[in-house]
């Protein structure tokens, strides 16, 4: 069974802690609109991966049933041993996710972020098509799949907790274990910081393949990815590279380098294409965080909205088994939408506001027209007025930013 659902509420006391923290130590690690954009982007591939994971998992299921080479029985050092096995493979799929361009377009996701925080572990993927392959060879030596689900959702969540700047080295615990600081390493577009520490539990795989760096007092880690989003909109963070590889594959005359393309070196492209479309070169020393800067009522909106979208969304897990498969497209679908509106809001783009309207005034009308069970029909009917309440509240200040837009339109 997967323990992540669980670990949820922790997660959250967690980074409680850590704004705590924050408060109390005087530093800067988090942001508002960075810190949401890494939370709604975890609400994203929770719900995603729902139904994403049917078919990898039926095809687990069918070589475990069929061609396991072995019965393995459901003891203490078999757990152990499959914990380990797991981060074996993963330590293989997350270095390729670095390595291959077409793995890296997916992996991307949680590396975009510009900070370094307990929210940027909850960043992750929607768009992850290849990455169950990885696990297959645990079906074949006999790993029961209610165990794969145990010992990955463990993994994960280990993972949580290295995700933080507020812990210092820890001594031998990081000659056998991925810590905090060399997983700050892993997160760094430093040159030297590329392409390392890629263990989820294990720091000794990267220990014996080559692959460990130390984080350096002399070289702070500096957070993101070298072609930087520029944007709070999760749905691009999730597709930006796919559309990256999708030009350079239609663009290259060479009909092998148009899927050459894809399994390519992460960042390698054909010759033509890097001759005739050449990308900015980056330059850290000029690094500067994409920032947009935001109201104070602005950041209460979005928090607010940031919590209805994970109460659907928990509400959606947590009853997955009473919903048909069009009911969980149709709350992905609102997940999505949610989660697209308070990117656009965050980026001070009017139609951001426009869009928060008709997401309340839909729920308005579902209320109305479809008959919703007495307790959610309040719960909708409540959070909608509410909101709609604050988006009146926030209408002056986009008002100010349609004026001046239309200022800088007007010809000299």
């Amino acid at each position: 069974m997967s323990y992540i659902i669980y670990a949820i509420p922790f997660f959250f006391l967690l980074i409680g802690f850590e704004l705590i923290a924050e408060k109390v130590r005087k530093t800067d690690y988090y942001r508002v609109n960075d810190a949401i954009n890494s939370l709604t982007a975890g609400v994203l591939s929770r719900m995603i991966d729902i139904v994403k994971a049917m078919v990898p998992f039926t095809v687990y299921v069918m070589l475990y049933d069929n061609f396991a080479l072995l019965i393995l029985p459901q003891v203490m050092w078999v757990w152990i041993g499959a914990f380990i096995m797991y981060d074996f493979c993963y330590y293989w799929k997350h270095r390729l996710g670095h390595e291959m361009n077409i793995l890296w377009a997916a992996h991307v996701v949680h590396h975009s972020s510009e900070e370094y925080n307990l929210t940027t572990a909850l960043r992750q993927s929607s768009s992850s098509i290849f990455s169950w392959i990885f696990y297959l060879p645990m079906a074949l030596l006999g790993v029961d799949p209610l165990l794969l689900l145990s010992v990955g959702s463990l993994n994960l969540i280990y993972q949580f907790w290295v995700h933080t700047r507020h812990i210092p080295k820890l001594g031998w615990f990081e000659w056998v274990f991925v810590s905090p600081s060399n997983h700050r390493a892993h997160h760094g577009q430093n040159h030297i910081y590329i392409d390392c520490n890629y263990g989820g539990v294990f720091i000794i795989w990267d220990r014996l393949f080559g692959t460990f760096q130390e984080e350096l007092a002399n070289e702070p880690p500096i957070y993101g990815i070298r072609k930087a989003l520029h944007s709070w909109n999760p749905l691009y963070a999730n597709v930006h590279v796919y559309q990256q590889l999708l030009k350079d594959s239609w663009r290259t005359k060479r009909w092998r380098d148009k899927w050459a393309v894809w399994f390519g070196r992460t960042g390698w492209r054909p010759v033509d294409v890097e001759r005739d479309h050449p990308l900015p070169r980056v330059d850290l020393k000029q690094f500067k965080k994409f920032d947009i800067a935001l109201s104070a009522k602005r950041k209460v909106y979005l928090v607010v909205q940031h919590v209805l979208t994970t109460g659907v969304a928990l509400a959606f897990l947590l009853n997955l088994a009473n919903l048909d498969f069009w009911q969980q497209l149709m709350i992905i679908a609102v997940g999505f939408y949610a989660s697209f509106s308070v990117g656009v809001l965050m980026e001070n783009r009017v139609c951001g506001l426009w869009l928060e309207w008709g997401k309340h005034g839909a729920a308005l009308v579902a209320v109305a027209f479809f008959g919703l069970s007495t307790w959610l029909s309040a719960v909708l009917v409540i959070t909608a007025l509410f909101s709609i309440c604050m988006l009146v509240w926030l209408k002056p200040e986009f008002d100010l930013i349609k004026d001046k837009e239309q200022q800088l339109a007007l010809p000299n």
